[in-house]
């Protein structure tokens, strides 16, 4: 095996394969949680997306599920019900 590779004078190609692996979304989410992330970054040296991604990929391998109740909320008082 060589000592010495010149690598100068290869050109740079993208990997074919990185489209299948991330799929790019928009999501709406909470100044606070996002600035919690960023907090994480910061002391970790991760990018605060990849910290979400990786938290949201534990979540979906071990099949968490978030539980919740969502009450509907009462009408208004001054405003009349709905008849149906």
């Amino acid at each position: 095996m060589r000592a010495h590779y010149d690598f100068s004078k290869m050109k740079a190609r993208r990997n074919p394969y990185v489209k299948l692996l991330k799929q790019s979304v928009t999501i709406r989410l909470d100044k606070d949680t996002v600035q919690y992330f960023k907090e994480i970054a910061a002391t970790t040296g991760l990018p605060y997306q990849t910290l979400i991604n990786l938290y949201l990929r534990d979540c979906a391998l071990h099949r968490r599920k978030l539980s919740f109740r969502w009450d509907a909320e009462p009408p208004a008082p001054d405003r009349p019900q709905k008849s149906s």
